[in-house]
């Protein structure tokens, strides 16, 4: 672990937690049965917290023994990525509506007390490890019900709007969800010229994410409704166990934008892991995916729009490959992790020509 990181080991630092533990949940004692990092989270940091608590008031939902994950902010972050209690306020929206996340518990802003903001929630359990999930059967339960509840998941979470988002969670409205901008053009066309930015920014030149970019701009969908989308919802993301689906994680990049682009997202090729054919995530076929969307939406999904977005994610992907690499490079933040997470690009960028292709050839055959 890098020296910049949380030093969670120091007795120092496991007092003052505990100290803000005791306060937050009105116990009357409270002991650290074990810390220790958690795998995984290239962008954040999370620790798992194994807590006993006594003297406990009656009207609390904890018990005596909570199995909690702290999620800090990393030494150094991905431009786009939100900030801790931004990410507080997104879980507190999402379990509102109904999204199967783990429940945030509290919220603490003061960096002196562990060097950075941070938050603590419930952990679930399951694994996320997509690599694993797409290999092994038995994570997940049958893979056709388990892309389907996706599906499900992914429509509550569109179901938030930004007028529907006050009547939900009327404690987050004004404000504490301020940094949830509206598009200033279109999404699509705001995602380009941001990914330009970013580009533009960088000392080593990108033809073919440039190249990219320009047919994004030129063949962007017409804006459509405005709903929350998650921008990272994929696998690797979510928790499964044997029985199925148990949390979607990771809502730092949240935005309002294009529910199509959720959907390209999840099934980009990218986020596949190896397993090719199963385009909804390598888990299954787009089909069930696609029904339990649907189904719990009432909105119908275009087919050219998700390959639009496709398109995008791996223009997207790409970015964010290389910011990662920047950070091992040159912000200090050493990790072979990031390192390596900056040598992917490539094989991003010809999976745009192959995508970019394929929108062509079939523009000439509906033109023909």
């Amino acid at each position: 672990m890098a020296a910049d990181r949380l030093r969670l080991d120091d007795p120092a630092a496991q007092e003052r937690l505990v100290r803000l533990i005791r306060a937050a949940s009105g116990a009357i004692s409270v002991r650290l049965l074990g810390v220790a990092p958690l795998r995984g989270g290239a962008i954040q940091e999370n620790w798992a917290i194994d807590v006993e608590f006594s003297g406990l008031p009656s009207s609390s939902s904890l018990a005596e023994r909570e199995a909690l994950v702290l999620r800090a902010d990393a030494p150094s972050r991905v431009a786009v990525s939100h900030g801790r209690a931004e990410e507080f306020a997104l879980l507190q929206l999402a379990r509102a509506a109904g999204v199967t996340v783990p429940e945030p518990l509290w919220l603490c802003t003061d960096g002196t007390l562990l060097g950075r903001p941070f938050y603590i929630m419930r952990r679930v359990p399951g694994t996320a490890a997509g690599h694993r999930i797409v290999r092994d059967p038995s994570l997940g339960g049958p893979r056709e019900a388990l892309a389907e509840r996706l599906g499900v998941e992914l429509a509550r979470i569109h179901a938030i709007t930004p007028d529907s988002a006050t009547a939900l969670a009327p404690g987050l409205a004004g404000n504490r969800l301020g940094f949830l901008e509206m598009p200033r053009q279109s999404p699509a066309l705001d995602q380009v010229a941001r990914h330009r930015r970013y580009l533009d920014a960088m000392a080593e030149p990108h033809p073919v994410l440039e190249w990219g970019l320009r047919w994004l701009e030129l063949n962007a969908p017409p804006a459509r409704e405005i709903v929350l989308v998650h921008q990272d919802f994929r696998t690797g993301n979510y928790l499964v166990d044997a029985n199925g689906l148990t949390a979607i994680l990771d809502w730092e990049f949240c935005a309002w934008g294009d529910p199509m682009a959720d959907i390209g997202w999840c099934c980009a090729k990218c986020w596949r892991f190896g397993a090719v054919d199963k385009e909804a995530g390598g888990i299954a076929a787009r089909t069930p995916f696609y029904r339990g969307y649907e189904a719990a939406s009432g909105r119908r999904i275009d087919p050219a729009a998700v390959h639009y977005w496709e398109v995008m994610a791996h223009v997207r992907w790409a970015v964010i490959a290389l910011q990662q690499a920047d950070r091992h490079l040159s912000k200090g933040e050493a990790s072979l992790e990031l390192a390596l997470t900056g040598r992917i690009p490539p094989e991003l960028e010809w999976e745009i020509l192959d995508l970019v292709e394929a929108a062509e050839e079939r523009r000439k055959r509906w033109a023909g």
